[in-house]
């Protein structure tokens, strides 16, 4: 069993966590002020999926291994930062229509958006600093480790899913008061810029 004392200091601490601004905040807001908070809920379902493996992977020491061999975490972090540095010079290009881009119409679908979330969830060395420094002190080693990881990750998951809702509804805020008039371009441009700079961040982490 998870110590209730334990439970109680890791909520508010790992849900501060994940409101502070990050790549996976600033996709979802991107993504609620593009796409709109119901479609981005698909890129939020790659997220939390991501999140739950570099979880899982901290406490299990699979990140030990991921820094003995930092050239292959590098390889797919820049390829994780050139795709979405790619998905925002695309929403540039759109200029003043929006979404009437075959390529934007691909990279709007499901499985695009899924993609997206957990490439950054996975790539992103601060999600990686985070669990491996946070998550082993509220680990009880003389319990079982298996109800203690379901309940860390499961209070994880809630945490990220409130976070990427609040930060998508502010985009989608936004959306609405960029549409008022002739502002599409100002809201493509603002897309592609947020888009492209979580590719940068991602890149430049790795340099």
């Amino acid at each position: 069993m998870f110590e209730s004392t334990l439970l109680l200091v890791f909520i508010p601490t790992f849900f501060l966590v994940s409101i502070t601004p990050g790549m996976c905040m600033t996709l979802a807001m991107t993504l609620g002020m593009r796409v709109g908070v119901c479609r981005t809920l698909w890129m939020m379902l790659g997220e939390l999926l991501g999140v739950t493996i570099v979880a899982l992977a901290a406490v299990l020491g699979v990140a030990s291994v991921m820094l003995n061999y930092p050239k292959v975490f590098a390889f797919f972090t820049w390829c994780g930062g050139a795709y979405l540095m790619y998905l925002g010079i695309n929403l540039w290009r759109t200029k003043n229509q929006l979404s009437t881009n075959v390529s934007c119409k691909l990279d709007n679908r499901r499985r695009s958006l899924f993609f997206q979330g957990l490439v950054t969830a996975i790539a992103n060395p601060k999600g990686w600093a985070f669990m491996v420094s946070l998550l082993p002190p509220f680990i009880c080693v003389e319990s079982d480790l298996a109800p203690q990881l379901v309940t860390l990750i499961t209070v994880i998951m809630l945490s990220e899913f409130i976070s990427m809702l609040v930060y998508a509804s502010g985009g989608a805020s936004l959306r609405v008061f960029l549409n008022q008039g002739n502002h599409i371009k100002y809201m493509n441009a603002i897309s592609g810029s947020l888009m492209i700079g979580v590719g940068l961040w991602l890149v430049s982490a790795q340099l």
